[in-house]
């Protein structure tokens, strides 16, 4: 069963009444009465079939799906500029 995490609608939903899908930042599944997004955990049952459990959304945020890949290495940071002589007298 899964809860709405708006605080003015809390409603209760069962599995086969949502829809699950990947927004760009995990799974979620949006509230069909008020339209909240809702995050979600898939993981994979021993039968092979994928279970999902409700999270809050700062336990999603700790726990990205996959891990990014690692970006090329920066280059070496330049020198700091020198420091600029005083001007010449007028």
């Amino acid at each position: 069963m899964f809860v709405c995490g708006n605080q003015a609608c809390g409603a209760r939903w069962e599995l086969d009444e949502v829809q699950i899908r990947n927004e760009g930042q995990g799974p979620v599944f949006r509230c069909p009465q008020c339209g909240a997004r809702n995050h979600v955990e898939a993981r994979t049952a021993r039968d092979g079939s994928t279970v999902y459990r409700q999270v809050t959304a700062k336990a999603a945020e700790k726990a990205p799906e996959k891990a990014a890949p690692k970006a090329a290495p920066k280059a070496a940071p330049k020198a700091a500029p020198k420091a600029r002589s005083k001007p010449a007298p007028r």
